[in-house]
């Protein structure tokens, strides 16, 4: 119970900063993750996938989370 709690913990944060992640973009043409981990703006780090891999993880399971009508 303790594990899952965490899980839904870190999904929550990943979900909010994909969400804020794609508002810069969206407004301002500018990625966060790519400035903070991307030493080359115009390639995509192997860290900088797996953090975008990760919120769309998230993004999955707070959706089955709330198909299921959990909070």
């Amino acid at each position: 119970m303790k594990n899952t709690k965490f899980l839904e913990n870190v999904s929550v944060f990943l979900v909010l900063l994909g969400g804020i992640c794609w508002g810069l973009v969206g407004a301002f043409g500018f990625d966060l993750i790519g400035m903070i981990f991307n030493s080359d703006p115009s390639m995509m780090s192997p860290l900088t996938r797996i953090i975008y891999v990760l919120i769309g993880l998230s993004a999955i399971y707070r959706i089955v989370l709330w198909a299921q009508g959990r909070k």
